[in-house]
């Protein structure tokens, strides 16, 4: 279906095309109408099919737009998702000038933020603490509030903020519609729905088989002693110009960074203890290919988009498939091929073949390109003259 066919006002289509948009996708066209006409939706649709549209537009439209209150609610995970949400849904008010986007998350200066909901506004995007945060110290009004939307809601109360969620949803009394988009349907998604929806519409989007991402997987069994060298031999044997690294904590990412330094890597790394200035700084210079390699934590990369990232390495392994799947769905973007690298010592062993077998059966959000079940073994030489093997899953 094309925008031009959607029954919006002009100025959300002047918008849509201004933004270069003229097709609507899966989730655009099943969730926009039934949005429209105030259902509650659960959206089960993968990163990167258009969901800010998918909501954005008809939370405009619902919008009472010559009151200056806030009117909507949308809550991320993480604050980098919730500053490009904001940033989106600037760009779809572009010819609505009267209509205010306001955006707080957490890492940012709180006074700042106060100033800027006191110039009102109709739309706020959050990230649930603060938020939490700005209703305590009542530096925002809520009792208007009459749709709320969580986007990536599956990642956000997997992070811990079940409770904020539900007291968040609890102080909107004038609350009508509530829509949850979400890679995954967990049970804690199910239990807010049972809890909060009434009657909603449940969409199911595939992701195009076009827009699959490509990505060739690798796994390496290493030992600590060489775990470092083969990570450096993996960038440097294959090429790799622009490679994230996933740790399980902020400390080995900050040990990491340092080591890959003192062997010449441009690198850096993201962990929740850097302040937000920091982290746009890092995530610029990562962009524009002034670092090589960025080091992060699973909460430090959510709401990360940057297209050409050639390799992603799993440097600890992921606690589930569903943070495997998160990791390496940052390579092979916008219709490129990519790869990924799981490195693991013996001990690891079973957990990755299992991980790796459900990995395989699962239907998930960032679908993962076994064709055959076989391995190609690689062969490098090790800086010591030892051979390491790379398996490699189709």
């Amino acid at each position: 279906m094309l925008y031009r066919d959607l029954q919006a006002s002009p100025e959300i289509l002047q918008a849509v095309e201004r933004m270069g948009f003229t097709e609507m996708t899966e989730v655009q066209e099943k969730a926009i109408p039934e949005m429209m006409a105030g259902h509650d939706i659960t959206a089960k649709a993968p990163t990167g099919t258009g969901k800010t549209c998918a909501f954005g537009i008809p939370l405009i439209e619902r919008l009472d737009k010559e009151k200056a209150v806030p009117q909507a609610v949308v809550l991320a995970p993480t604050r980098e998702l919730a500053r490009q949400i904001a940033d989106d849904l600037r760009d779809l008010t572009h010819f609505l000038p009267s209509v205010r986007v306001a955006c707080v998350y957490g890492g940012a200066n709180m006074q700042g933020q106060v100033d800027q909901l006191k110039k009102g506004c109709q739309i706020v995007v959050a990230t649930p603490g603060r938020l939490m945060d700005h209703m305590k110290h009542r530096s925002i009004d809520v009792s208007a509030v009459t749709t709320v939307v969580l986007d990536e809601a599956d990642e956000m109360l997997d992070m811990g903020f079940y409770k904020d969620v539900r007291r968040i949803i609890d102080s909107m009394k004038a609350r009508k519609m509530l829509c949850m988009f979400s890679a995954t349907i967990s049970r804690e998604v199910m239990d807010i729905g049972w809890l909060y929806q009434k009657d909603p519409v449940e969409i199911t989007v595939r992701p195009a088989e076009e827009s699959q991402p490509k990505i060739t997987q690798y796994t390496l069994l290493t030992t600590g002693r060489n775990k470092l060298a083969d990570l450096a031999q993996i960038i440097i044997g294959q090429d790799h110009k622009r490679v994230m690294v996933f740790c399980n904590t902020k400390f080995t990412t900050a040990i990491l960074t340092n080591q890959l330094a003192r062997l010449n890597f441009v690198a850096d790394c993201l962990h929740g203890d850097l302040s937000q200035a920091e982290r746009n700084k890092i995530m610029s210079a990562f962009r524009e290919g002034k670092i090589n390699v960025l080091v992060a934590t699973d909460v430090a990369a959510r709401g990360i988009d940057v297209d050409d990232v050639d390799a992603v390495i799993n440097y600890d392994v992921p606690p589930s498939i569903e943070y495997y799947t998160h990791r390496i769905g940052r390579t092979g973007r916008a219709k490129r091929s990519g790869v990924s690298y799981l490195l693991y010592v013996a001990e690891e062993k079973r957990r990755v073949e299992e991980m790796l077998r459900l990995t395989r059966n699962a239907d998930l959000a960032i679908p993962v390109h076994f064709d055959e079940a076989h391995e190609k073994l690689i062969e490098e030489e090790r800086s010591t003259q030892d051979k390491f093997q790379i398996k490699q899953y189709f």
